[in-house]
């Protein structure tokens, strides 16, 4: 019997895709799925590999290391200079997720407005998170747009 190994994404092909070279793909793909909210949309075993969609379209893909692609060393944490920010309608599940897990926050969850134009800002509550290579992510969640007072 032929293993089932996923389709395209859903919400169609995103532009830009993000792909992590990760130390252990099981640990990195609990964490995106378990905590994140992540589903496989395919995956390729014999590459380690998974591509990942968030419900609301959000794509990352997830590949074990195998030396190729590396362009230097990789020294944890994994991503430095690089963080992820990913946009969700609900990011109070995923908090809960996090605690459910015992999953470490780096900073946060926090409210913080931010300019986003010449007379407007726009303001979100954001938690930022490692997943197990050290990988840095903005989670956040929309609190809408104000005149700048």
């Amino acid at each position: 019997m032929r293993e089932n190994l996923g389709a395209p994404p859903r919400s169609g092909w995103a532009k830009m895709v993000a792909e992590l070279h990760v130390n252990d793909l099981d640990a990195s793909l609990a964490f995106w799925r378990d905590i994140c909210g992540f589903a496989v949309a395919f995956h390729r075993p014999a590459e380690r590999f998974v591509y990942l969609e968030h419900a609301e379209g959000q794509q990352v893909m997830l590949c074990q290391r195998n030396g190729r692609f590396e362009t230097g060393p990789m020294q944890a944490p994994l991503g430095q200079g690089a963080m992820f920010q990913v946009y969700l309608s609900d990011l109070e599940s995923v908090l809960g997720r996090a605690a459910a897990h015992s999953w470490p926050i780096y900073l946060g969850p926090r409210e913080i407005w931010r300019r986003t134009g010449e007379d407007s800002e726009s303001g979100q509550r954001e938690v930022f998170v490692q997943d197990p290579d050290g990988y840095l992510l903005m989670l956040a969640q929309s609190i809408g747009e104000r005149p700048i007072r």
